[in-house]
């Protein structure tokens, strides 16, 4: 028999669009809050029926969307340990429902005699009649990966979408059968729904060691109308589902640092064209495989640690890539914690490529000036402009590159370090460009002009009661709500999403997402509160990106810009390197003053958040300075002055 849903307090505060802090109060104000029927004590979790009746005969708000109707029913029907499978057959479901037997039975295993019970079979049914069964199913994958978010690590859209490009698979639609693309670690499917969007005519085939994952891979490439899918379970490296399949281009993103990755059992296979890979270096276990599944000519984009650029334990298969020309560029992402391997299966007799590509990338131009150079003097290309450097490059590998993105003499890459990271190709600045830079940064240096705060010393020391910000929520004076701990980016898409570096350095939002009933809007007014101390009044409308709060007051009684510098000055600064914010926010003291001192005091705060800001840019061209000058002095291009 299935299980009544129940709900977390984290789901119970965005059902009812308040913040934590508030659902704890219920608890505790409210006699009749229904009691924990499952879960620790630390983390308990409630009849979700019973909350909503609560909610609603108590006049609390409560929106509960179909939607998340299902995925509450879906989470209910058995173990948590289960959910993965339990996903799988709601896939497999909506498959069946969409297209018949036929359909569904191009899923990898066995489907059971039994999918899902009756209510569940109804609401995903009606779930399918609202949105389609695609759209349905992407919504239920939405929330299978946020409560999933500490096992599973979906590939980003931008970066999925720039290796799908990268690759060339638009020019695949114009091969005979549409071409092939294959993922051997595809996960739940993103890169070759990627792959998908790009080349929709490609067949698509992937393989995915964790059972359920491949059935829910190939129910999205199957509810989203891609044709030619074969999806294998099965451990790529040690069991190949596709063990004489050539593909025109491979996307991947491997598992990392897997030490069990089958190094004994493996040593004298014939993938290891390059070297035996060692036990400590699985990542470059996944390139090989990939490129002996590359036809000659086809292109593999592989996503990379970081570290595998430079290991000593790597550096003898670094050099016999680059040796062979099958490494043809590198391209460091914006978290720098992962790099973009791109790779091509060099042909029969072919000549082996002079150069490969280095790109530095951010995640928004607005870090750069008009030519790519950001605060330190780095040449900076957003993920957009990737593409079209790669196609440069392309035409004339030899050729020097202006602006973001180096072409490096694989002769010069060729010593005993091998290393690869984009970081340490810098091209040496010519005596133009460090002249102009740093007569540039000086410049800059001298207009800058530090604003100081009218604040003075009180002639006697003023008490003054205080509140904190929990009471001022039970009050009614602010609404408290987080943003969600994961949001899917979308290049393309029309809502703006504000996320935590943007606060942090007070800039527009950068990023883009599609309109979903999970985003967290903010509007002019509202408080925005990073978990890295930083707090902002925004000025335009956005949807909130993960690690952010959502502070909304009530503007008769509570100044925002108060608020704003109480959160962001008001407790304990982060350690740096530290996880998450100094202190819980809700503890925070918060001086009770009437709303002309608010304003008088949020006037003084806006001046100190301004002294930070410009302390914080005139850092990067501090940065700028001294490297060119260091650099300006020991060319000659510089000297020094008073003779």
């Amino acid at each position: 028999m299935s299980q009544d849903p129940t709900v977390s307090t984290g789901d119970i505060a965005r059902l009812a669009n308040v913040g934590r802090a508030a659902v704890s109060n219920w608890r505790r104000r409210h006699a009749d809050f229904p009691q924990p029927v499952a879960g620790a004590a630390a983390s308990p979790r409630f009849s979700l029926a019973e909350v909503e009746n609560w909610a609603r005969r108590n006049g609390k708000p409560w929106a509960m969307s179909l939607t998340e109707r299902v995925w509450q029913r879906l989470r209910a029907g058995g173990a948590d340990l289960r959910l993965d499978q339990r996903v799988a057959d709601a896939g497999r479901f909506l498959v069946g429902l969409h297209g018949g037997a036929d359909l569904a039975g191009h899923l990898p295993g066995a489907a059971g005699e039994r999918l899902v019970d009756d209510e569940l079979a109804g609401l995903l049914t009606e779930l399918a009649g609202e949105h389609g069964p695609g759209p349905a199913f992407e919504r239920l994958h939405e929330h299978y990966l946020a409560a999933r978010s500490r096992q599973l690590s979906a590939t980003p859209d931008p970066v999925a979408l720039l290796m799908a490009e990268l690759t060339e698979l638009a020019e695949l639609t114009a091969v005979d059968g549409g071409g092939t693309v294959l993922d051997p670690a595809c996960g739940t499917g993103t890169l070759l729904r990627a792959a998908a969007a790009s080349a929709g005519s490609a067949r698509l085939l992937g393989q995915e060691i964790n059972t359920a994952s491949a059935v829910i891979a190939s129910a999205r490439l199957l509810l989203g109308g891609a044709a030619g899918v074969r999806v294998a379970a099965g451990d790529s490296l040690r069991h190949d589902g596709f063990p004489h399949e050539l593909a025109d281009a491979v996307l991947c993103d491997p598992p990392f640092h897997d030490r069990d990755w089958g190094h004994a059992e493996l040593t004298g296979d014939a993938r290891w064209e390059y070297g035996v890979p060692p036990k400590g270096e699985p990542e470059l276990a996944w390139v090989q495989h990939c490129l002996a599944h590359t036809a000659p000519g086809g292109l593999v984009a592989i996503l990379m640690p970081s570290a595998a650029a430079a290991r000593r334990a790597g550096r003898r298969i670094r050099g016999n890539l680059l040796r062979a020309g099958a490494l043809r560029a590198v391209v460091s992402l914006p978290d720098g914690t992962r790099d973009l391997w791109l790779l091509r299966r060099p042909g029969p007799g072919e000549r082996p490529a002079s150069h490969v590509l280095t790109v530095e990338t951010t995640t928004d131009g607005s870090t750069v000036d008009e030519s790519g150079v950001d605060g330190a003097g780095r040449h900076l290309a957003p993920l957009s402009a990737v593409a079209e450097i790669w196609r440069r490059f392309q035409r004339d590998p030899e050729a020097p590159l202006s602006g973001p993105g180096h072409s490096v003499r694989i002769i010069d890459l060729l010593d005993d370090q091998v290393d690869l990271s984009p970081a340490q190709h810098r091209p040496t600045p010519g005596r133009d460009e460090v002249v102009r830079g740093f007569t540039t940064a000086l410049d800059r240096l001298r207009r800058t002009a530090l604003p100081l705060p009218d604040v003075v010393v009180a002639d006697q020391p003023r008490r003054v009661g205080t509140t904190t910000v929990a009471e001022l929520v039970r009050a009614g004076l602010v609404s408290v709500c987080p943003a969600p701990t994961r949001l899917r980016t979308h290049e393309r898409g029309p809502v703006p999403v504000l996320t935590a570096r943007d606060v942090v350095e007070a800039r527009p939002a950068s990023a883009r997402t599609r309109p979903g009933a999970e985003l967290v809007m903010v509007r002019p007014g509202d408080v925005v509160a990073a978990q890295a101390g930083a707090a902002r009044v925004v000025t335009d409308t956005a949807a909130l990106g993960p690690r952010l709060t959502r502070y909304r007051v009530d503007p008769d009684r509570l100044d925002p810009d108060f608020l704003a510098g109480v959160l962001r000055f008001g407790g304990p600064r982060p350690r740096p390197g530290a996880r998450g914010g100094g202190t819980d926010a809700a503890r925070l003291p918060v001086p009770w003053l009437s709303l002309a001192e608010q304003r008088a005091y949020a006037a003084a705060f806006r001046q100190l958040a301004a002294v930070a800001d410009t302390l914080s840019t005139t850092a990067a061209l501090v940065d700028s300075l001294v490297e060119l000058g260091f650099a300006g002095l020991l060319d000659g291009s510089l000297r020094p002055g008073g003779r």
